[in-house]
């Protein structure tokens, strides 16, 4: 028998994930050859700095200074992007490379958050692959699931705990009922969250995962633009709190929504029936709940970041290639239209908790302005003082419009016997 010729890879980007596949590649060659049916090989790298100490051996491959030199390259035929960012060299490597008829491997959601459509139609035409796999939730083979396990089914709706970090302090929030700026601080020292952690906390990473994500199960276009984001800055011990006394735990979540004026795509803080399978989903870990009309309900659990969970995804993608299982990427459906559910349109139920005076007429002002918009209370919690003299009142209502729900929150806000802005977490059922 003729043994096929190897894969040719370059790897640009030499970081945790970068050197995490190079550690892989090598320890598990020979394991991977068998699965994919010829080698994988390591060809050429390239990364900003040549002197540094990545804990793997670099020497056996050529080096490039300027990554674009990867996409030149005749020793390589695939590139493996390991940058990171939505723009400048990164874009440029995979624009280079799909458009000399390379195949890609990446972990950028970002750039695909952004680019994914146009990328997509460029691998196509150049009659090369896309593949993505360890951009979304790590080890966790969430696109494999979409592209290829559920590919029989019509999604309806998708939903997950798509950041590590807010998962982690979320969590702990509730542990120890410690503050939002103080666990955050702790997360920063333990290595889970940035020095500068605003992509996580406000949301950001969520949401260029999520619109990946949604992309694939409804065949829409990859619009970064079109999702919600609201992040966790604002969450309370005392939210946490009633959300535990109420029967829900607080979780970010992304969720993308098949409805009939088209997908609704959105990440914000969500209040969650403890009960459910994500509510139990705690630390750093990451979780996506899929809905097929035949399949039902998926639950897939597993690490979302880190050098060993994300060098696997890449290297799955990698032997997938190896195999001539390459499938095309973010193919747009004529069914799905490109319908974008605007935020005030979402109807569901909500929780509201204020800080309000202690005096009479109180609480019926604040029906008044939710009757007015026709929001109905479906429970109230009032509890003692505060040690500042307010008065904590939680209430949760029955679904509603967003619009409608806003409009009555901007005017209780407005209230004299109300202390500061209400503070509102949407109800996932």
């Amino acid at each position: 028998m003729v043994e096929s010729a190897a894969l040719r890879i370059g790897i640009a980007g030499l970081g945790t994930v970068g050197a995490g596949v190079v550690r892989l590649l090598t320890e598990n060659g020979a394991l991977l050859t068998q699965r994919a049916g010829r080698r994988i090989e390591i060809t050429a790298v390239s990364a900003r700095r040549r002197g540094v100490d990545r804990g793997v051996d670099l020497r056996p491959y050529a080096w490039h200074d300027d990554p674009q030199a990867l996409a030149q390259d005749p020793n390589v035929d695939v590139v493996v992007e390991l940058i990171g960012g939505d723009e400048g060299p990164a874009l440029r490597l995979v624009e280079t490379a799909l458009g000399n008829g390379k195949s890609v491997v990446t972990a950028n959601k970002a750039l695909l958050a952004h680019h994914g459509s146009r990328l997509g139609r460029l691998a196509r035409q150049r009659g090369a692959d896309l593949a993505f796999e360890a951009s979304v939730a790590g080890g966790i083979p969430v696109v494999k699931v979409l592209r290829e396990g559920l590919v029989g089914n019509r999604i309806s709706r998708i939903s997950g705990i798509l950041n590590g970090t807010c998962n982690y302090i979320l969590s702990t929030m509730r542990d120890t009922g410690r503050a939002f700026d103080d666990v955050l601080a702790d997360a920063q020292k333990l290595g889970y969250a940035e020095a500068d952690p605003t992509l996580d906390i406000d949301g950001w990473d969520a949401a260029h995962k999520l619109a990946v994500l949604a992309g694939i199960a409804f065949g829409t276009p990859v619009d970064f633009d079109r999702v919600y984001v609201e992040g966790i800055r604002h969450i309370s011990p005392l939210d946490i709190e009633y959300a535990e006394e109420l029967g829900y735990r607080i979780k970010l979540l992304g969720t993308a929504v098949r409805t009939d004026r088209g997908i609704e795509q959105r990440v914000h803080p969500t209040m969650v029936l403890a009960s459910e399978a994500i509510a139990q989903v705690d630390g750093v870990f990451n979780a996506v709940v899929i809905e097929g009309d035949h399949v039902g309900r998926v639950v897939l659990q597993g690490r979302g970041a880190g050098a060993g969970p994300t060098a696997s995804a890449v290297v799955a993608d990698l032997v997938d290639l190896a195999a001539g299982r390459g499938s095309p990427a973010f193919v747009e459906s004529a069914e799905a239209g490109d319908g974008t559910v605007s935020m005030t349109e979402h109807d569901g139920p909500s929780y509201i908790r204020l800080m309000v005076r202690d005096q009479p007429g109180v609480i019926a002002d604040i029906a008044a302005e939710l009757r007015n918009e026709r929001v109905s209370m479906e429970a109230m919690i009032q509890r003692r003082h505060q040690p500042d003299g307010a008065v904590p009142v939680v209430l949760t209502t029955h679904p509603s419009k967003e619009a409608a729900l806003s409009r009555a929150l901007e005017r209780i806000g407005a209230l004299d016997s109300v202390l500061e802005p209400p503070r509102m977490i949407r109800i996932e059922l």
